[in-house]
């Protein structure tokens, strides 16, 4: 199943992504390799094999829930790297532009 431009180009606005005309027909070479490499699972044989949803016996190990105490505001603040007016004080991660 090969993509069409379209299919690309449809793609890209439902992912909101600009490309210049000439990275469009790269772009969808490339979608077309993978999906023919993907293509080749359908080869495989699988034939009696049980489903995975996971490779190895783990499974979740849940704890019991237990109801504790909450920390006290002090105690929280113990942790703190830097306070201001009884809050946590993080350093600026978006820019003011």
């Amino acid at each position: 199943m090969a993509l069409t431009r379209e299919e690309v180009l449809k793609v890209a606005k439902l992912s909101m992504l600009e490309f210049k005309e000439s990275e469009v027909t790269i772009l969808q070479n490339e979608l077309n390799d993978i999906l023919e490499f993907v293509s080749k699972l359908d080869e495989a044989n699988v034939e009696g094999i049980e489903p995975l949803t996971q490779v190895n016996d783990i499974y979740n190990s849940f704890r019991e829930d237990i109801i504790e105490e909450p920390l006290t505001k002090e105690e929280a603040m113990k942790n703190a790297p830097d306070e201001v007016d009884g809050t946590f004080a993080v350093p600026r991660t978006v820019s003011e532009n």
